[in-house]
């Protein structure tokens, strides 16, 4: 059984606001690329954002930090994070 190594974590993020419609995904993308995290992002039918993001803590954390601002014409209410133990390897990011 492979696991993540141990400096690698997995997030499950949900962004609520105004966050359809407005390059968010896109936006996601560009941070993820920029800062080598792996996973997806997708747009959700209640007008959520929901995103899969694996890469190193630190690396994750200014993801995080980019997520919550949000590109300039989206108005980002709340990013709640699940960490997840167990998760498949991703080997890129893509919109879903």
């Amino acid at each position: 059984m492979s696991s993540q190594p141990e400096d690698n974590l997995t997030v499950n993020m949900k962004i609520t606001g105004k966050v359809q419609g407005v390059g968010f995904r896109y936006f996601v993308l560009r941070q993820a690329q920029e800062l080598g995290i792996l996973g997806w992002v997708n747009n959700k039918p209640n007008g959520d954002v929901e995103a899969f993001a694996q890469g190193e803590k630190a690396d994750l954390e200014r993801f995080i930090a980019k997520v919550k601002e949000g590109p300039s014409f989206s108005r980002v209410e709340d990013v709640s994070l699940n960490w997840v133990k167990e998760a498949e390897q991703y080997f890129g990011f893509e919109i879903i």
